[in-house]
């Protein structure tokens, strides 16, 4: 084909985009003018203006549950020799900021693939827990934490994520991270009591709960027992959140990026609030 005939293509396309979307937009006007004085008010209301990133950003050196490097990146092409660029990543689905699904701690439970993209997006209620995990880097959510936010910010918001702000983000680029004690072994950090994970599952429609720290359980957990509880009924949890203290304790509401990975049962996820 002709560069002539090439360009008046591309111009007739053009021109036909312009007069669908001048369309679409005398049509969008018409639509809005519909939409009574209540309704146009409270659009403006749910309209968020501000979106905070949950998320770590991943490295070779990230800290680990087990110690050892999860994540290998080796590069295939460069700009400098292909004029693009490539890598090849090896990783842990359980690496960075990433989600368990259910299928994490079940034999037969919801693969990340599976999870409905409607329950990743939801409401966040964000439990403040800094004070007590600043003198004891054992502390969890305790059903009381939970009353005490639901006392203070009403009930709990249907299929919500309820997340742990224990400050613990902070130290992601050091050793306390993981935090392990003097017996080589056992970590020190914080995470959610099975009797708050129970709480929430019985008295609460929330569907996933997250932590700024390695693990749903504390670190000293010796059976992962709020992993085997709450990741079996269907639910997900969120491990190594950041950010989690720029966002209010209420009104917030998450977004999940999860890898949609066949069989998967979890992995490193893209994660931000709209306030």
């Amino acid at each position: 084909m002709c560069h002539h005939c090439v360009t008046e293509s591309v111009k007739s396309r053009m021109l036909n985009r312009r007069d669908f979307f001048r369309r679409s937009a005398v049509a969008g006007a018409a639509a809005a003018a519909t939409i009574s004085a209540p309704q146009a008010l409270f659009a403006q209301k749910a309209m968020p203006t501000k979106v905070e990133d949950m998320t770590h950003t991943l490295t070779e050196d990230f800290p680990t549950y087990f110690g050892d490097q999860q994540f290998f990146v080796k590069p295939l092409f460069n700009y400098a020799e292909h004029k693009f660029n490539i890598n090849e990543w090896r990783l842990n689905e359980h690496t960075g900021t990433h989600m368990d699904a259910p299928l994490h701690f079940s034999a037969d439970g919801t693969s990340v693939d599976e999870i409905p993209v409607g329950d990743l997006v939801c409401p966040l209620a964000v439990i403040d827990i800094r004070e007590k995990a600043s003198t004891d880097a054992d502390a969890q959510v305790t059903p009381d934490d939970i009353r005490a936010w639901i006392e203070a910010n009403g009930d709990m918001p249907e299929g919500a994520c309820v997340a742990m702000l224990s400050g613990w983000g902070e130290h992601v680029t050091t050793d306390k991270f993981r935090n392990v004690g003097e017996d080589g072994k056992t970590m020190h950090f914080p995470g959610f009591h099975i009797e708050a994970a129970q709480m929430l599952m019985e008295e609460t429609s929330t569907k996933g709960i997250a932590v700024d720290t390695l693990s749903l359980d504390h670190g000293p957990s010796p059976d992962f027992a709020v992993h085997y509880e709450w990741l079996p009924s269907g639910r997900w949890g969120l491990e190594c959140i950041a950010n989690l203290e720029a966002l209010p304790a209420a009104g917030a509401t998450l977004v999940v990026g999860a890898p949609k990975v066949k069989g998967g049962s979890g992995g490193p996820a893209r994660v931000f609030a709209m306030v």
